[in-house]
């Protein structure tokens, strides 16, 4: 008896183990399926009776078989054969083993729906555990919406299927009579529940093409017509029978949905256009457009205003370290008796030093201990003894230096 194996912790599976857990899925959505079946094949003949359960009053399930060949019973005696004593509505075979293997098909038919909770549930826990969590909600409104639609075409089929049948078999009722075998007529019901189901698919399939960035309502706004007009010639071609009453009913209802799905389009491509910035929908080498206009500079502040603030404390800055306005400077006039720019400046001898500190005044520096001086030339040659750029020390004394 072989072990159950070990799921790692983190959600990792090899491919063995991939192999195995879809081994395991499939057995049970066809044990599920096999055990429908049998069922389908015992209610193909025989209808639930009905019951009661106090106030609970429960109608008797036809069978199957009576389910399915009631479109074709419910047509006037005078456009089909009846071959039973009786007079009972009952379709003809024509060999041994027609009878037997169309109960089979239509049990394994009817199975295969009465499972499709246990396989789709098995199909989802399968490929759930590969999606993200946004994945996830998708698929599964996807799928919900597409076994509601397919429901609803089998259910517009089975409605349209007796007036259809009324149309086709009353073509040539002056001449024939119509005796149909049981292989026929359900392999042309089947045929139109199918064209029914998966044709009410398409639009929610446009409306997928537009979630996925494939369509937009601008490409399809404009091209009403021509869907209109395929959706006709789908519905004549498609359609088992051919019969104008089908191919009116299909094609009209694809006709609402569709417009559903432009109308379902239109909103979302409007809900989009409101969450995407311009340069998305630019080529590579397509620049986006820049909407950034310069702001203006404001003019420059007088920092003599007495007004501005200081910038480290948050105070008036001033010189001094006080709290007042910066004064403003005074211009410079040149003292009496100083000589013009024109004159030559008139040497004067430097005072003798003194040991003794004047109180109040303050120590000049030596004279021009460190300057740029003139440059030096040569008497015999006239070129420059200094280097461009060279710095020189001119002292008028031995004494300035010291």
């Amino acid at each position: 008896m072989s072990r159950k194996a070990k799921k790692n912790p983190d959600g990792t599976m090899s491919i063995v183990d991939h192999l195995r857990e879809l081994r395991t899925r499939l057995l049970r959505a066809l044990a599920a399926i096999a055990v429908t079946t049998i069922i389908g094949f015992i209610w193909y003949e025989h209808g639930i009776p009905a019951w009661a359960i106090g106030p609970l009053h429960v109608p008797r399930l036809p069978s199957l078989g009576e389910i399915l060949k009631e479109p074709y019973c419910s047509l006037p005696p005078s456009a089909r054969a009846t071959f039973s004593a009786d007079n009972e509505c009952r379709l003809l075979a024509t060999s041994p083993f027609e009878m037997f293997m169309l109960r089979m098909k239509m049990g394994g038919l009817a199975g295969l729906v009465m499972a499709c909770p246990i396989w789709l549930v098995e199909i989802w826990r399968f490929i759930t555990p590969g999606l993200l969590k946004n994945e996830r909600r998708w698929t599964l409104s996807v799928g919900t919406i597409a076994g509601f639609l397919f429901v609803l075409g089998v259910v517009a089929a089975y409605l349209v299927l007796p007036m259809g049948l009324d149309v086709l078999l009353h073509l040539g009722d002056s001449t024939q009579i119509s005796a149909l075998t049981g292989e026929k007529y359900f392999n042309f019901v089947i045929a139109l529940i199918l064209v029914f189901g998966l044709s009410f698919e398409v639009p929610l399939f446009t409306a997928m093409l537009n979630l996925a960035g494939v369509v937009h309502y601008e490409q399809l706004k404009d091209k009403r017509r021509i869907m209109i007009v395929v959706i006709f010639i789908f519905a004549a071609i498609a359609t088992p029978g051919q019969d104008p009453i089908s191919m009116l009913v299909l094609a009209l209802t694809l006709v609402v949905l569709m417009e559903l799905a432009l109308q379902f389009t239109r909103i979302h491509d409007r809900r989009v256009a409101r969450h995407v910035s311009e340069w998305e929908g630019l080529s590579d080498d397509e620049a986006s457009p820049l909407k950034v206009a310069p702001s203006s500079i404001p003019a420059a502040e007088s920092i003599y205003d007495g007004q501005r603030k200081g910038v480290a404390g948050g105070g008036d800055a001033h010189p001094a370290g006080g709290s007042g306005p910066i004064p403003k400077p005074s211009p410079v006039t040149a003292p009496s008796g100083a000589p013009s720019a024109s004159e030559p400046p008139t040497p004067t001898p430097n005072p003798a030093p003194s040991d003794s500190p004047t109180p109040g005044a303050h120590h000049a520096p030596p004279a021009a201990v460190l300057r740029r001086g003139p440059r030096s030339w040569n008497d015999s040659t006239g070129d420059d003894d200094s280097k461009p750029g060279q710095d020189t020390i001119q002292s008028s004394s031995f004494d300035d230096v010291l």
